[in-house]
């Protein structure tokens, strides 16, 4: 049998040879052909990007980017596997530019060996900019295939020379029938108790689309269920074995941007139900409430504004309360907040205004200020006719110079700030509509 008939085989031996039985489950239980990969459709199923490398051997260099526990290493290393090549593994999280060193002078010797040679490195967003930058001529010269692995998002952590040079190839979190296709493996192997629906249930809500994660977990209620002699793992095995909950948060990463916009998303959207949602996973998460707290007083401006004044306001007191109560009294005021700002009116016309005015800043020249606006405080500007011709508004009728002009020369007709048809802001605009009308009529000759 050949490697790639061995790669693509649907009935390997349970335990490796070269896998000590003493060895983590997880270890013990890595996928030794594609069949037995978990997940992963989208790049392995028939047709795909890395099945068609698998099939043709003709490996790419590439960056795996995905959370832990979804394959990244496995991947690599059933590569090596399907074209013979030697394996070489970097930890960026303990090796130098020695370490790469060696690996170059080590692939060098395999290649007049005869051999193709990967090198792997996992978390290879750790490397700083001149461990990654030692790669590229060796990957340009095609002395080895690299492959990194990443938790984080490449486009920000991985230099963009090394980023032109490699395909990446995102991985995706274990779906539930994944994980528990995992555990019954992992049942047979370790001959433990039955698991109870309600258990596994939340083994696979535990474990969170982690691989590695499920499989620490279980072995431990596993081994806990043989001590004890159970005949079933139900939850309060599993709880007692486990002790609290915890679920994966990456405070610092995709993870926590990406569930911060779905949070604004949903305000943004008026979904009170998916807002408190996401305001509850981040905060289970581990993610600081003062944080979501500034979120939501940019909620309350960018999104509502004037729409419903009172919506900042409310934005400002939950901040507050937060601050006297702490966790988890004052997270219930963020709540609070978070279902206001998700029902109240919407209007981004400050927010586009605001926009449009720093962009004509920016790109405009320095227009001067006219001259009736123009502060007089001494004599010789009153001389220069700073002031002259200004209107004083509380003096004229209804308090409004009707057909005064504020701003720069050329700019007088330009309009930022429109206001939206609905709450507060509809009554702002049918007042604001009332005294551009009467500019015009005042400017008319």
């Amino acid at each position: 049998m050949d490697a790639q008939d061995s790669l693509f085989g649907a009935d390997p031996a349970p335990v490796p040879a070269a896998t000590p039985v003493d060895a983590p489950l997880a270890e013990r239980l890595r996928p030794r052909t594609l069949a037995e990969v978990a997940g992963q459709a989208h790049l392995l199923g028939p047709g795909k990007p890395l099945r068609v490398a698998f099939e043709s051997s003709h490996l790419h260099s590439m960056i795996l980017w995905g959370p832990p526990g979804v394959g990244k290493t496995t991947l690599a290393r059933l590569m090596a596997g399907a074209v013979d090549a030697d394996f070489i593994v970097l930890s960026a999280v303990l090796a130098g530019v020695k370490d790469i060193r060696d690996a170059v002078e080590r692939a060098k010797a395999t290649r007049r060996a005869g051999r193709a040679t990967i090198v792997f490195v996992d978390e290879v967003h750790r490397f700083n900019k001149a461990q990654q930058d030692a790669f590229l001529p060796h990957v340009e010269s095609g002395l080895f295939t690299f492959i990194g692995a990443t938790t984080e998002n490449p486009s920000f952590e991985v230099n963009s020379a090394l980023l032109s040079r490699a395909t990446v190839h995102v991985l995706k979190p274990l779906q539930p029938e994944d994980l528990g296709a995992l555990l019954q493996r992992a049942q047979a192997l370790l001959q433990a108790p039955a698991l109870a629906d309600a258990a596994r249930d939340r083994l696979i809500a535990h474990a969170d689309g982690d691989a590695r994660r499920l499989m620490n977990a279980y072995e431990n209620v596993a081994r806990l269920a043989l001590d004890k002699g159970a005949a079933l793992i139900d939850e309060a095995l599993l709880e007692q074995a486990l002790g609290e909950q915890l679920r994966r948060y990456d405070k610092g990463g995709d993870q926590f941007y990406d569930a911060i916009s779905a949070l604004h998303k949903s305000v943004r959207g008026s979904d009170p139900d998916a807002a408190l949602y996401w305001l509850v996973r981040m905060l289970d998460g581990g993610v600081d409430p003062r944080y979501v707290s500034r979120r939501l007083l940019r909620m309350a401006s960018e999104d509502i504004g004037l729409a419903d004044p009172r919506a900042l306001q409310l934005a400002v007191s939950a901040a507050e309360v937060y601050e006297r109560l702490g966790t988890p009294e004052g997270e219930l005021a963020l709540a609070q907040a978070t279902v206001y700002l998700a029902m109240a009116p919407k209007s981004n016309a400050v927010y586009s205004a605001w926009n449009a005015v720093r962009e004509l800043v920016r790109t405009d020249g320095t227009r001067p200020v006219p001259e009736h606006l123009r502060n007089a405080p001494t004599r010789l500007m009153k001389q220069l006719g700073h002031g002259q011709g200004y209107r004083y508004a509380h003096d004229e009728p209804d308090g409004f110079a009707a057909g005064e002009r504020y701003l720069p020369e050329g700019l007088s007709r330009t309009r930022f700030y429109e206001p939206v048809p609905r709450g507060l802001e509809l009554r702002i605009g049918e007042r604001l509509a009332e005294l551009r009308a009467a500019n015009e009529r005042a400017r008319k000759p």
